[in-house]
């Protein structure tokens, strides 16, 4: 997803005078990736894994030596080049996708994760104390924990705040851990953006 975004701001920043651009045609590579994941979403981890073996590594190796043959003839400092170097120098890390079949090809899942994380930072910056900024963060990590447990944010809230008096062991406070906490099917929620 990083890479493609950098082609992205490269594509919509090149010229256009009929003919595409080389951010263009890095996009329409990563496009192919993305119609093989499509087509591989709902497949077992162990077939998913072959059919990146047998066509995205191929679709991989043709991008690769597209953006080596390509990449001395963009200008350094653009856009593009900017975006060919760090998709270069990344490579192992933006390919590892293929190394097993139950990772995803975009990281905008644990991206959209952490968000909250990155908009609470500023208001912490400005928190009165420190114990302010602790009480914000655990906030923010009980309401993420649910989340990523598919659990509905302000009924385990709830949930929580109506047993903890009751808890007074470590395996009581345990059974409010939102993957241990028995909260009625109709809280849970499928998937959060």
């Amino acid at each position: 997803m990083h890479a493609r975004r950098k082609f992205v701001e490269a594509s919509r920043a090149a010229p256009t005078k009929g003919k595409p651009s080389k951010a263009d045609v890095a996009l329409s590579h990563i496009r192919k990736l993305y119609a093989v994941e499509k087509a591989a979403r709902d497949l077992s981890d162990a077939e998913r894994y072959r059919i990146r073996q047998e066509k995205s590594l191929p679709l991989l190796n043709a991008f690769k030596a597209w953006l080596e043959k390509n990449a001395s003839k963009v200008m350094k400092g653009m856009l593009t080049r900017k975006a060919m170097d760090y998709t270069l120098n990344q490579w192992d890390t933006l390919t590892g996708y293929c190394e097993r079949g139950d990772l995803q090809i975009s990281n905008v899942l644990a991206e959209n994760a952490i968000r909250p994380f990155a908009v609470g930072r500023k208001a912490w910056l400005f928190a009165d104390t420190s114990q302010g900024a602790n009480a914000s963060a655990t906030c923010y990590s009980l309401i993420e924990t649910a989340k990523a447990n598919s659990l509905e944010p302000s009924a385990y809230i709830h949930h929580v705040l109506k047993h903890i008096a009751d808890a007074d062991t470590l395996e009581k406070l345990e059974t409010l851990l939102p993957w241990n906490a028995e909260l009625l099917a109709s809280k849970k929620v499928a998937q959060y953006d």
